[in-house]
């Protein structure tokens, strides 16, 4: 297992010490590690959704029209009353 010693402000110091006696942590490591794991998830996550959004793109097809265009058609469409 790799080795990590960082500094921190004493206000983060103190946060750390909080959380690791409140949420039951063994240690200052133990916390750390959940921290990073929890990034790591949520990165991960990140990652997955812009590939599915890429791919639902590439999905929806090519359109010939003018984003503009495209907007106005929106726009009109929301201020038709309703019949």
């Amino acid at each position: 297992m790799a080795h990590l010693d960082i500094s921190l402000p004493a206000d983060l110091q103190r946060h750390v010490d909080a959380r690791v006696s409140r949420e039951g942590f063994t240690d200052t490591a133990d916390y750390l590690r959940a921290l990073i794991e929890r990034d790591q998830h949520l990165y991960e996550a990140d990652v997955r959704r812009v590939r599915a959004l890429i791919e639902e793109g590439i999905a929806s097809g090519i359109v010939d029209r003018e984003p503009e265009d495209i907007l106005d058609e929106i726009i009109a469409d929301i201020r038709k009353p309703n019949g």
